[in-house]
């Protein structure tokens, strides 16, 4: 390749080594870090991103993808064509930001996340609402700094979701509340019919572990490229294909939240570990957008990790481990991991009622950046919607606004992207069946490996190369869309509800 290239190509590594050593500083923060670490924490954090930063943002990268663009074809899926392409957009963006403020963000989110820590423990919003102000701030000057938009919070999504800007992610999840709230009030109306007390009572810890690693393990996850930790708020991240790390959590009363939780970010891991090999080292290795990303979580999750065929194999594994649910027939266990209740804990909520959950988020992100409500406000805002939508209201801030990170971790724009991933985990299921109808038979025996194969193909080689609406298209032949997770959703409950 070109010297031009070759020169891009070398900074490029540098500064994705820069912006991985960041990530490990927060797995490190969130994992096992003492408690005291946290302000030296905050300036090392903070050093790494401005160090990034400027690296990325200077004149000189700007002459050098000019440069590397006039040496590599025009059109094609080459990675050379994709990197630059990559390059030109993300310092575009950057290229905007200055590196103060970059510097001061990066400092801001690694403080915010130990006073977040904090308040949740204290079920105070008060402890972090000027931790939450300063952040707030930042990222509107942030998002301001990036415009001119037809919509400011394109400036926040775009991080996240490029390709798929504010307008068409309203308009899937729109739909998907159109269709939600008829049908979770159809279910409420029957909810006794459907019990969660084959799974009530309590499930040794160690057991727990023992189990999700083993379900991970049959996934596809290799463990001597990855490992499995816990942390307050699960999470996954990746130094490499090589490297990935994923986080879970126990609880001895909710078994149901280990498993899943684990295979959740299983499927996360398992992106990250099969991204191409050609593309190690780049900023094209990783997931193509974070809707892709929990696209593959929730596939595995939801799709997978609830069905019958799934359980056909596990129960009997299940019961070995937990003999208190030696007595429990499939069809019962089936129902019973399957129920759908409105809840206040997003992390916890069933397949059902998820979604609602994230629409609450996305309305309050845009109403935040618009000032049409106040970061003071968040607490009365958060329970009315909460009420609203689902039904209920939070005891205290920890089971409300204070209950999820990504506010504290800076992430605003990120929370749509877990809807957007729920309607393509569907699309993706479909397209896998219809390529290999035995997938279904497969899974019911324990095999798991042509369904990661499809996978892999259609999805996790290609890395970054392309954004999300270009993946669905190619994997599924249909824009991203809505209406399959609805009628999958409509197909299951109205046969676990009899409705």
């Amino acid at each position: 390749m070109s010297s031009a290239y070759s020169a891009l190509l070398e900074r490029l590594r540098e500064v994705h080594s820069l912006e991985k050593a960041s990530e490990l500083l927060e797995w490190d923060q969130q994992v096992c870090m003492p408690r005291g670490g946290g302000a030296a924490r905050m300036d090392q954090y903070g050093a790494l991103k401005g160090a990034a930063h400027e690296r990325f943002a200077g004149d000189e990268v700007g002459r050098l993808i000019d440069a590397a663009a006039r040496e590599v074809p025009a059109e094609g899926d080459s990675n050379e064509i994709a990197l630059v392409r990559w390059a030109r957009r993300e310092w575009g963006r950057k290229r905007k930001l200055p590196a103060d403020l970059v510097a001061e963000l990066a400092r801001q989110t690694s403080l915010a996340q130990e006073v977040w820590v904090e308040a949740r423990t204290r079920k105070d919003f008060s402890v972090f609402l000027p931790s939450l102000e300063k952040m707030v701030a930042l990222k509107r000057r942030q998002a301001e700094a990036l415009g001119p938009r037809a919509d400011l919070y394109d400036a926040w999504l775009e991080e996240f979701e490029p390709g798929f800007p504010t307008t068409e992610t309203a308009r899937v999840l729109g739909d998907m509340k159109t269709g939600l709230v008829p049908l979770v009030k159809a279910v409420a109306a029957k909810a006794g019919s459907v019990s969660d007390a084959p799974l009530r009572g309590r499930f040794d810890l160690a057991k727990q572990r023992a189990l999700s690693e083993e379900i991970a393990r049959a996934m596809g996850f290799d463990f001597e490229r990855g490992r499995l930790d816990v942390a307050a708020h699960p999470f996954s991240m990746s130094c490499s294909p090589d490297d990935v790390r994923l986080t879970t959590r126990y609880a001895e009363d909710q078994v149901l939240g280990s498993f899943f939780g684990t295979m959740h970010e299983t499927g996360h891991g398992l992106y990250e570990q099969n991204v191409g090999d050609s593309l190690k080292g780049t900023p094209l290795c990783g997931g193509a957008t974070m809707a892709m990303h929990e696209s593959q979580s929730r596939l595995w999750e939801n799709i997978v990790g609830r069905s019958l065929g799934f359980w056909k194999h596990w129960l009997p594994r299940f019961q070995e481990h937990f003999p208190q649910a030696a007595g429990i027939g499939l069809s019962d266990f089936v129902r019973a991991v399957n129920r759908a209740q409105s809840s206040c804990i997003r992390v916890e909520a069933d397949e059902l009622t998820y979604s609602l959950h994230i629409l609450l988020r996305f309305e309050l992100e845009r109403d935040l950046l618009a000032g049409r409500v106040q970061a003071a406000d968040l607490p009365r805002s958060w329970n009315t919607r909460m009420e609203e939508s689902l039904g209920i209201v939070p005891p205290d801030d920890a089971q409300g606004v204070l209950q999820d990170v990504h506010w504290a971790a800076g992430l605003f724009g990120y929370f749509p992207t877990y809807a957007l991933g729920n309607a393509i985990s569907v699309q993706l299921w479909e397209s896998a069946l219809s390529a290999s109808p035995g997938i279904p038979g497969d899974i019911e025996q324990g095999r798991m490996a042509p369904l990661l194969g499809w996978l892999r193909e259609n999805v996790h080689r290609h890395g970054k190369k392309l954004t999300a609406p270009e993946l669905v298209l190619r994997a599924t032949g249909r824009p991203i869309e809505a209406e399959p997770y609805l009628r999958y959703l409509r197909a299951k409950y109205s046969e676990l509800y009899k409705l």
